[in-house]
């Protein structure tokens, strides 16, 4: 069970595609002591991956402290960063602390066009610095990449990259138009695309040591399937399921893309919230709407579900519209 928790709304960078829409501090983010709480529910409730994301979660002054205190508690804590900030020294401060792995943010392989999506000068260069300071360390780390209509072409030099630079993983974040990616929609990838990647990434896995993952894309497992190729991965969408996500605030959504308050941990202990979430629960039935709910693969893909919810307003049930193998019938 996997658990992210956006630890500030504070962002040295602007990105396009920001779904927290981060940037500046927000007011009334949980405190250190808030935040212990919380971890401490966390772990009472059954979860071992804790995910520290952001914003920029290295720009928090005590996240070296609450790294500590999450692997005390006996969770994982990894990253979502975009790497800039990974100092020598922050980096060895978060290993010694118990850090488990950073997954560090690479758009693309031309330095200028990563640069230009993030909005900042000089990015490109610093995350790859921020990836050879966690080398140096002995942290492990992984490359995350969004995926667009103009990126799309140069997924696998990625890979071949995050290998050569010595990165356990390369996992795929296919866009979801949530907070400012609204304003880009038009750049995320439709039916035929979506499909060709995911499938040439599943044929990128049988040639490359690393593991590659795609996430908010979980028809990858059934072409995963149905090529052949075994994966470690036993359901493509975790949205409420074994996933959630909790804001700078400590307000709880089923994922980072599904934008619908479930509860908050300063009102209700964060186990409470996870158990008795009507919103949760009806996820959890798998009971959902069109192709989803009669596709075959319905139980280890599930569609993604913050994608039905933008394109059938607000319904979460609904079919995933980015598809192509609704309505088929085969082995499941």
């Amino acid at each position: 069970m996997i658990v992210s928790w956006n630890t500030t709304n504070a962002c040295n960078m602007y990105c396009s595609h920001c779904y927290r829409d981060a940037g500046c501090k927000a007011e009334e983010e949980l405190s250190t002591a808030e935040a212990k709480t919380l971890l401490e529910q966390i772990a009472h409730a059954g979860f071992k991956i804790m995910i520290f994301s952001g914003g920029e979660p290295l720009l928090r002054p005590d996240i070296v402290e609450l790294t500590a205190y999450a692997k005390q508690l006996g969770l994982r804590p990894v990253f979502g960063t975009n790497g800039t900030l990974l100092t020598l020294e922050l980096a060895q401060s978060l290993k010694e602390a118990g850090a488990m792995g950073m997954g560090i943010s690479l758009d693309s392989m031309d330095k200028q066009k990563h640069d230009k999506f993030r909005s900042y000068e000089g990015g490109w260069e610093q995350a790859v610095q921020g990836m050879r300071n966690c080398r140096k360390v002995g942290l492990p780390f992984q490359i995350h990449t969004t995926v667009i209509e103009w990126n799309q072409s140069e997924l696998e030099g990625i890979t071949d990259f995050a290998v050569q630079e010595g990165a356990v993983a390369h996992h795929f974040f296919f866009l979801v138009p949530t907070g400012r990616a609204e304003s880009i929609e038009e750049e995320s990838l439709r039916a035929e695309a979506y499909e060709e990647v995911l499938t040439r990434i599943m044929k990128k896995q049988q040639t490359v040591g690393i593991e590659l993952k795609p996430t908010c894309a979980p028809q990858f497992i059934r072409i995963a399937r149905q090529l052949g190729i075994e994966t470690r991965f036993g359901r493509g969408c975790l949205a409420g399921t074994a996933y959630c996500i909790i804001s700078p605030k400590g307000k709880v959504q089923p994922c980072a893309y599904l934008n619908i308050e479930i509860g908050d941990v300063r009102k209700n202990s964060f186990n409470e919230i996870w158990v008795g979430s009507p919103v949760l629960q009806e996820l959890r039935t798998l009971d959902y709407k069109g192709g989803c709910g009669t596709c075959p693969y319905k139980k280890v893909c599930g569609g993604c579900r913050a994608r039905a919810a933008y394109y059938h307003k607000g319904d979460y049930m609904a079919e995933e519209p980015w598809c192509l193998y609704h309505g088929r019938k085969g082995e499941g």
